[in-house]
Parts: C-alpha cells; sequence; structure tokens
C-alpha cells in the first residue's frame, strides 16, 4: 500500500518520494507519473528514460512517454542527478498503468534543493473532479483495478 501522504507532487501528474539518506550524502527522490496521469495516457506502450548520470533540471525535458492515444514528454521535477532508472519499465511499459506508485516508478535522482512541490491534498485539490480515489487514512488507491482499467478509463476518458 502507498502512502500518499509521504509523497509530493507536480501540476504536471508527478510524484517524488523523498528517500532518507546517510548522514553528509545528498538526499535521493524516487520519480513516477500518477496514475491520473498513467489514465490519461492510456496503455502506455513505450518509454524511454534518461540515462544514469544524466543531469536533471528542473521543469526540463527527461524523456518520453508514448500510449496507444498519445506521445508525451516526461519532464524533471527537480534538479539533480539520475542515479538509477527503472529498466523493468522500459521493457514492460504497461507497469506504468497498472502499478504507477509502485514497480511503475522512473527514476531515481540525488538532489540539493526541492523546488516547491504539491501535498497529496493539494494534488486532490488540483485534480477536483478526478480525484484520487483513496481510503479515508489515505493509504490505499483504488485506481487500478486487477484488469488494469483506472476509474478514468471507465469513466470513458
Amino acid at each position: 500500500m502507498t502512502d500518499y501522504s509521504a509523497l509530493k507532487f507536480t501540476s504536471e501528474h508527478e510524484w517524488i518520494r523523498l528517500e532518507p539518506a546517510a548522514p553528509g550524502s545528498p538526499t535521493t527522490a524516487t520519480i513516477g507519473i500518477t496514475s491520473y496521469a498513467a489514465g490519461q495516457l492510456g496503455d502506455v506502450v513505450f518509454v524511454d528514460l534518461p540515462e544514469v548520470g544524466a543531469e536533471l533540471a528542473d521543469g526540463a525535458v527527461v524523456g518520453e512517454i508514448e500510449s496507444t492515444k498519445s506521445v508525451g514528454e516526461l519532464f524533471a521535477p527537480l534538479t539533480g542527478i539520475v542515479i538509477e532508472k527503472n529498466s523493468a519499465v522500459e521493457d514492460a511499459p504497461e507497469l506504468v498503468n497498472s502499478d504507477p506508485f509502485g514497480e511503475g516508478w522512473l527514476i531515481k535522482a540525488e538532489f540539493t534543493a526541492l523546488p516547491e512541490l504539491l501535498s497529496f491534498d493539494e494534488y486532490q485539490a488540483l485534480l477536483g473532479d478526478d480525484a484520487l480515489s483513496v481510503d479515508l487514512d489515505g493509504t490505499d488507491f483504488d485506481g487500478a483495478d486487477s484488469d488494469g482499467s483506472t476509474e478514468t478509463d471507465r469513466a470513458g476518458a
């Protein structure tokens, strides 16, 4: 289960999970796209991620995500350096749809400062009527059913 209150979000529908750092080490972040973004894309069929060592600049294009509906750009939500990319997503892009907050993560990066990001409640407000469905404790997302469809898919969007 994902603890959404522990994540930060961007208005471009990316999520960031901050990872604890050892004293004196740079802070790291795991980055992915939200289930809302995955639902809007439809079935993801190709993901192009930046290579390990690539420099990220907040807001700059760092990759590409292609679906049966469209081709979109992936934007860096922070400035830093890629320390790991999720090769499993490149091999099986459908992970972005089936588990966007888990196995569908995209990259891990080291950074020294975070831009202003949205809390879960702020991201929910941004989505309005399309807000993510969670249990009252905010930890259990039901965006993807066992068949991989999302609420957005069922609504015909």
